[in-house]
């Protein structure tokens, strides 16, 4: 369970980083309140998981989602610069989430919900 609560931790920080952009400095009112919603909802996927698992992986995994996903939704709809090399690099990134969550194992788990 502690991994569906990072993996929907870490949407929820691609939504208010993206709505960072998209609010304009906290000029646009309705971007800026969808942003500090995802972010009070990011942090709550994001602390109900860390009760379940390593801070340093969790963390790990949670930023590592979200900044890859955030460049990726940049670079299809935000107008963000893209290209091989840092498509080739999200990739890495990506691998090295995944390499992550598999290297500790089940042991990390303290607890299960």
């Amino acid at each position: 369970m502690a991994w569906i609560y990072i993996l929907l931790g870490a949407l929820f920080e691609i939504g208010w980083a993206v709505g960072l952009k998209l609010s304009e400095g906290f000029t646009d009112p309705i971007f800026s309140t969808i942003t500090v919603i995802c972010i009070g909802i990011s942090f709550y996927f994001f602390t109900k998981a860390l009760s379940m698992i390593e801070v340093g992986t969790g963390y790990a995994v949670f930023t590592g989602i979200g900044a890859a996903g955030t460049a990726l939704i940049g670079m299809m709809f935000l107008g963000d610069s893209g290209g091989a090399g840092k498509l080739f690099f999200i990739a890495l990134l990506i691998f090295g989430i995944v390499g992550l969550k598999f290297s500790n194992g089940s042991s990390e788990e303290t607890q299960t919900e």
